[in-house]
């Protein structure tokens, strides 16, 4: 404890300041991004340290090394996805001759309880590998002391001084709060807390679009699930692909709340939470009782404890994200960060590791290799998967103008839906393509199963330059929804009925 990090009094500082420093690189964030630059520098012989600090949530939720996507993210969300994708495939199993006894009933808590057992042994993975690689690992909350140096105070109040030549900065974000809404703190979770309850959240709204994916998952385990809306879903995604996902979603169960706005939230005398809100249109108010309130509405930087004017990096005033140039370097050349820090990059988990890495290897190896944020594919889980990669029709269109876009596209019917009579209305793929031949491909969306599977596959073609005549030319495999891919004749311009049927 004692006297401040920057203290003149501090001989420890002093010292430290004036010799060598301690480490070729210095890493702060122990996420996806951070860990990867980090094994990579250790990989290629340097001398490594990794700190990681998790602030406890509002809720008071805290988990282990591994950031977001480990913890609170991906790998939780895609298994309680997952969890959820099975109740339907129970009751179709009986089209398909398996006697399985009704109703089906789900366990909030079993599920709950294998996750965070898997998250958790994840989070040991990370140690091991760390300590394999010989990397130093340092829970500890840093801020910068200077351009080579943090102050690190760990859980009991003990500093730790750290100095590298190197510094990458590699802290992620957490989940926005909105703060002006009279109870939304006290008593609302975000997805820090969603996957770590003990028992099922029950009745949930979530205010927001980036809570399509956990009100997905939370109408698929057979809970109450309602999605607050202010303006647009999944915003930055192709429009019409949008509007097909939450169409699928309300068709099977998922209470949708458009032009909406919470305005408090109060907790009764039952323990429930009773939630007002404003209705943009017609400007109503409306009350609606709750067992759990989750917000997801944005992720803000966690740059705000980093003292980052010490060390001279500069943060866009608007965002408070990092601002980096096309080698990941801030402001300052030997300080750099990455991933959902770093201002104008994607915010996933593959972008921020694969930037890491070729980070390290420019560093340390022998490397020039930039990274490449262009065509990246993803995939929003949500109960119908939305796979795409490159453009949405929207940003072709703005990009290339209207009459040089070239659209094509179809609804299609998977055949393991048949047998079960489910509902295909949404499955639908669009590509999006340059109108001159040869057509290059500038945007490929596909909803429907499996779309993370289809769409890496086709990321590879898009990211070599593939033409529309290219993909038509690739043989499909049938028979898959993914063969419905290279099976795109009509486009939006022909206007006849894009519906695909049989062979």
């Amino acid at each position: 404890g004692g006297r401040g990090p920057a203290g003149s009094g501090s001989s420890l500082l002093l010292s430290s300041l004036a010799g060598q420093q301690d480490y070729d690189l210095l890493v702060i964030g122990g996420g996806s991004g951070g860990l990867a630059c980090a094994k990579e520098a250790a990989q290629l012989g340097r001398n490594v340290a990794v700190v990681d600090y998790v602030e406890p949530s509002p809720r008071g939720t805290r988990w282990g090394l591994g950031g977001t996507c480990v913890n609170v993210g991906c790998i939780p969300k895609k298994l309680m996805h997952y969890a959820a994708l099975l109740g339907p495939m129970i009751r179709d199993a009986h089209h398909y001759g398996w006697e399985v006894a009704q109703p089906i009933q789900h366990d909030w808590k079993k599920m709950a309880e294998a996750v965070q057992n898997h998250v958790k042994s994840l989070n040991w993975g990370h140690r091991v590998q760390l300590q394999d690689r010989k990397v130093k690992y340092f829970n500890i909350k840093a801020s910068f002391v200077n351009k080579h140096t943090v102050c690190g105070i760990a859980k009991g109040g003990k500093e730790t001084l750290l100095s590298a030549e190197h510094i990458v900065i590699a802290t992620g974000g957490r989940p926005k709060y909105p703060t002006h809404i009279e109870g939304a703190l006290e008593y609302g979770i975000t997805s820090d807390d969603i996957f770590w309850l003990k028992e099922s959240p029950g009745k949930t709204p979530s205010p927001a679009d980036v809570a399509l994916e956990c009100a997905g998952f939370l109408t698929g385990i057979g809970l109450d699930a309602t999605v607050m809306m202010r303006s647009i879903p999944l915003r930055g995604f192709d429009q019409q692909m949008s509007a097909l996902v939450t169409e699928h979603m309300e068709s099977h169960g998922t209470r949708f709340l458009r032009g909406c706005a919470p305005s408090h939230v109060r907790k009764l005398p039952d323990g429930r939470l009773q939630v007002t809100w404003k209705d943009g249109i017609s400007g109503k108010e409306d009350t609606g009782t709750f067992d759990t309130v989750l917000w997801a509405i944005g992720r803000v930087p966690e740059t705000g404890s980093l003292s980052l004017g010490r060390a001279g990096v500069n943060t866009n005033p608007k965002t408070q994200k990092i601002l980096v140039d096309s080698q990941e370097a801030t402001s300052v050349p030997h300080i750099y960060a990455i991933g959902d820090v770093a201002e104008g990059r994607p915010e996933l988990t593959p972008t921020a590791i694969m930037a890491g890495r070729l980070l390290a290897q420019r560093l340390f190896g022998k490397s020039s290799d930039l990274m490449d944020y262009n065509n990246v594919p993803t995939t929003v889980f949500t109960p119908l998967e939305y796979g795409c990669v490159g453009l949405s029709e929207e940003e072709a269109m703005a990009q290339h103008g209207q009459e040089q876009v070239e659209v094509y596209h179809a609804y299609y019917k998977p055949l393991e839906f048949t047998v079960a009579e489910r509902d295909a209305s949404q499955c639908y793929i669009k590509m999006v393509c340059l109108r001159e031949p040869p057509q290059l491909v500038l945007g490929l969306h596909f909803l429907g199963p499996n779309a993370g599977e289809v769409t890496q596959g086709f990321a590879l073609g898009i990211k070599c330059g593939a033409s529309y005549a290219q993909v038509m030319q690739t043989v499909g495999i049938h028979p898959t929804c993914a063969e419905e891919v290279v099976k795109l004749r009509i486009s939006k311009r022909s206007g006849l009925d894009p519906t695909v049927t049989g062979c």
